[in-house]
């Protein structure tokens, strides 16, 4: 089983030195993948919008940017999205950074991408917040021309092109990893459909991955994919149990454990470990988080390793 780790764009206080340090670290650590999650402005709430799920005020760093930082300050750790939130960008636009970046990175890149669900942060740029999962599925199948093809030529609903050149293409070329996040019907549909692997989640009210998982191998069945080799990957979060375990998660190797194993003995072949909780917990310098990271992966990596 990969792990992967979350960074915390908070780490941006500590300027070029600390973002360095720690990106760096956790390579050295040993860790399989350095994700970065992505919003570009987050709404605060209105007469006619509600709260959005994080504080307004949190600062995210951009996220192409912070990877490609990451790939100048490493050499070998795998770096993704997760998940960018792509109809709500130029396609062409992220075509060329996500090929710029696997260039800068010797093929390193995995790219998560959903649908997001923030209605303020579309109108924000300028993009159509109802269509933004048919949207989606039409950029997935564009991106993937501009960085495979020569002569780039597509018609759909939403997204037109012909003859257009995007050069040089990237070293893993059409075949970039497109992972998709989300856990509705509509959502796995598409993911069992057109996506390279699952990254999967659970928010408030939605049922337990447990029940979620019969029916997406069931998708993954109908389009031809192998339930058993399907990339999938979950946050090593505490899931629904109760509040004291909660607070002290990120702080309990044994907890962590049996999360991580019991992902793994339900199919998921990554995890990744958030940093934020673990920022919430104290741990809130570059040295701390790389201190308590270290622990984490000596405890997960050898339960977890094949």
């Amino acid at each position: 089983m990969k792990l992967s780790v979350v960074f915390p764009s908070v780490m941006y206080r500590e300027g070029r030195v600390g973002v360095k340090k720690l990106m760096s670290g956790i390579e050295e650590i040993g860790y399989d993948e350095l994700d970065v999650f992505d919003h570009v402005v987050m709404g605060f709430p209105t007469k006619h919008r509600r709260a959005p799920v994080y504080d307004p005020k949190m600062p995210i760093m951009e996220a192409v940017t912070m990877l490609s930082f990451a790939a100048a300050v490493t050499e070998h750790i795998k770096l993704g999205t997760g998940v960018m939130v792509l109809p709500q960008r130029q396609i062409a636009l992220v075509a060329k950074q996500v090929s710029s970046l696997d260039t800068l990175s010797n093929g390193r890149i995995r790219l998560g991408v959903g649908i997001g669900w923030q209605r303020s942060e579309y109108e924000a740029l300028n993009e159509n917040f109802r269509t933004r999962g048919r949207r989606l599925e039409e950029g997935v199948a564009l991106l993937r021309q501009y960085w495979e093809d020569e002569h780039v030529n597509f018609s759909g609903q939403y997204y037109q092109v012909e003859e257009i050149a995007m050069e040089p293409k990237p070293p893993q070329r059409g075949a970039i990893p497109i992972w998709i996040g989300g856990t509705k019907e509509r959502a796995l549909k598409r993911i069992a459909r057109i996506g390279d692997g699952w990254m999967a989640m659970t928010a408030p009210g939605d049922p337990p991955i447990q029940e979620v998982l019969p029916r997406f191998k069931d998708l993954l069945e109908e389009n031809g994919k192998d339930p058993a080799t399907y990339p999938m990957q979950m946050s090593l979060s505490p899931g629904a149990i109760d509040k004291d375990k909660r607070k002290r998660f990120y702080n309990d190797m044994d907890l962590l454990v049996a999360r991580a194993c019991e992902l793994r003995d339900l199919g998921f072949s990554d995890t990744s470990i958030d940093c934020v909780p673990l920022f919430q917990l104290g741990f809130r310098s570059s040295d701390a988080l790389l201190e308590q990271l270290a622990k984490i992966y000596e405890a997960l990596a050898p339960e977890l390793s094949d």
